[in-house]
């Protein structure tokens, strides 16, 4: 049985799972819908060529080993045609496989068995990454001594760069894409890579160090109790 959850708000990203085993899809979507999406089942590469002919989705996600066509071949048919972003999900380990999945053009890969949890970060992760680029009118903002160029993703204090990791860059991405607003540790968790939102906290303070007088009594990167973090900007 198949269908579409409809509690989430009307604009939430709208996703496609296709996965033959029932109990997956419905515990999937039931999750999903939970976490915010709207979500689309199908249970076949056929069934989900009769959704995608008449439904628009910001992402797909292709279990590859399907009776009849599988993953691996609606993915590659898909990718001719469309850049949607697409998540694979497989009880296949082996790396081979991995990269045939993404040398077909699958954005992520995620092995069974995994955490519902962890699928959620990795979705959110690639939507993010298939956003437009940041309109050039925000193109950098200004918090204290520091500059952060959003386009180049570049820290500057005065005339000095700043140096900042992979994951110190993309989270202050997403806070400064939202200046001043409350950015929730799931949305800056980064690739999924992790399940756990606490090592956010880590980086977080990781961060602090390096724009903040006091990183005990941050007044940049301020700490909302209990949903995450935003970033103060100057005018």
């Amino acid at each position: 049985m198949s269908g579409t959850q409809t509690d989430p708000a009307d604009d939430a990203p709208h996703l496609l799972l296709v996965d033959d085993d029932r109990r997956i899809r419905e515990l999937l979507s039931r999750f999903l819908a939970h976490e915010g999406y709207r979500v689309t089942t199908a249970e076949s590469a056929e069934h989900a060529r009769a959704k995608l002919s008449g439904l628009s989705f910001d992402l797909l996600i292709l279990d590859v080993t399907m009776p009849g066509e599988s993953g691996f071949d609606l993915a590659r048919a898909i990718r001719s045609e469309s850049s949607v972003p697409i998540l694979m999900l497989t009880a296949r380990s082996e790396a081979g496989d991995r990269i045939q999945g993404l040398e077909i053009g699958a954005d992520d890969y995620v092995p069974k068995p995994f955490e519902p949890r962890e699928l959620s970060l990795r979705i959110g992760s690639i939507l993010r990454r298939a956003q437009p680029p940041t309109p050039v009118g925000h193109e950098s903002v200004r918090f204290g001594e520091f500059v952060f160029n959003l386009l180049r993703q570049e820290l500057w204090r005065r005339d000095e760069i700043v140096h900042l990791t992979d994951r110190e860059r993309e989270m202050l991405t997403v806070l400064a894409q939202q200046p001043g607003e409350t950015v929730t540790r799931l949305a800056l968790a980064g690739d999924g890579t992790t399940s756990n939102e606490r090592a956010v906290d880590v980086q977080i303070n990781r961060l602090r160090r390096k724009v903040e007088n006091d990183p005990a009594n941050p007044l940049i990167v301020q700490t909302v109790r209990g949903i995450g973090y935003r970033l103060m900007t100057s005018p």
